[in-house]
């Protein structure tokens, strides 16, 4: 029973990244809009701890990974929904003669954040290109780490690992990098928001959080609950600068900004990791009905963020002036339309992933 409510408050978290994201895109209030951007670093940090956390399963059950099994199993879950829905996309490009088939390869093949910055056809396809980064990344190194024992991988009481020094120094390196590239391409907006060696922090401090939570629960559990109220304002405190700064033309965002955000979400993702209360706290905040439903949006985000674009697209030709009639219409229909898609494309691909690739630990 805990771990059904565990997987439906961070379902719920993951509702509340895409409702931020559709805020940042379909503008109904303007401080909402400034902030909605960090929904995606939300993704970021909850992408990292779910999908590391199943290559430490596999870890702890078999002393090894199957990474190739893994690669496999993640594109049925990615790319089905991303290249049907992207044929709805190029459509209206091709109709106006405007398609350009060398940026839509960038995006088709996961690389236009380095090729273009934004995505082609669809801009917000920047991110998928990062997570794709990531789990091609994570599996090489984990299967270099578990299989091929080239860093020692050994947890000890009061100790830290070669592994978390490892990740730590790469967290520190990838904020090195982003203030020396803010430096030398300050213009360079979108690429300096985009490109994964500038942003797979976020993944990796929830790889971070992985690791604690399955190799040193007791340890991460004491800590949290310790200091939990200081925790919680720090976190609160990380991201009170979101509804005030947009990120596009700031140097703080671009550089120490995009490290309080994944430090305050890494804190929020521990609270409702260990917190025994939070099911309840949610039900008693928001009712239980609305953290069913934003959970279940949360559910089906995946789809609900690749068709977003294209439903905001289509409203955009209606003779809508007004932000609050416009927003309520593209947040409706985008979460009918990835609700229909994670039920009835999403699951049919997965269901055949499950039948011919199983997962090792279940």
């Amino acid at each position: 029973m805990a771990t059904v409510n565990r997987l439906r408050e961070l379902d719920f978290l993951r509702g509340i990244a895409i409702i931020l994201v559709l805020f940042r895109h379909q503008v109904l209030f303007d401080f909402m809009e400034t902030m909605g951007w960090i929904g995606v670093d939300l993704f970021f940090v909850l992408s990292g701890f779910l999908v590391s956390g199943l290559l430490f399963k596999e870890y702890q059950k078999f002393g090894s990974i199957n990474a190739k099994l893994f690669l496999i199993r993640r594109g049925f879950k990615i790319y089905p929904i991303f290249y049907l829905t992207y044929i709805l996309y190029i459509i209206p490009r091709i109709l106006l003669h405007k398609f350009d088939i060398g940026k839509a390869f960038y995006e088709l093949i996961f690389v236009q954040n380095y090729a273009l910055g934004w995505g082609y056809a669809y801009p917000a396809s920047w991110s998928l290109a990062v997570e794709e980064h990531f789990y091609f990344g994570l599996a090489l190194l984990l299967w270099l780490v578990f299989n091929k024992k080239i860093l020692r991988f050994e947890i000890l009481p009061n100790k830290t690992s070669a592994f978390e020094k490892y990740l730590i120094a790469v967290l520190v390196l990838v904020f090195v990098l982003r203030i020396l590239t803010n430096i030398q391409f300050p213009d360079d907006t979108a690429r300096n928001m985009t490109m994964s060696h500038l942003r797979i922090d976020s993944l990796l401090f929830g790889v971070l959080i992985s690791f604690w939570y399955h190799f040193r629960r007791e340890a991460l559990s004491s800590f949290y609950l310790k200091h939990q109220p200081k925790l919680l304002w720090l976190s609160l405190a990380l991201l009170s600068f979101t509804p005030f700064i947009s990120p596009g033309d700031s140097f703080f965002v671009k550089t120490i900004g995009f490290t309080m955000l994944y430090i305050s979400f890494g804190i929020l993702l521990v609270h409702f990791l260990i917190d025994a209360n939070v099911n309840k706290q949610l039900n008693r905040f928001f009712t239980e009905t609305v953290v069913n439903f934003i959970s279940k949006i949360g559910f089906c985000s995946y789809s609900i963020y690749v068709i977003h674009s294209l439903v905001i697209y289509c409203v955009g030709f209606l003779p809508i002036t007004n932000r609050f009639v416009a927003f309520p219409i593209v947040f409706i229909v985008s979460v009918i339309s990835g609700f229909i898609m994670t039920y009835k494309i999403e699951k049919l691909f997965l269901n055949y992933r499950n039948k011919y690739f199983p997962s090792r630990t279940f």
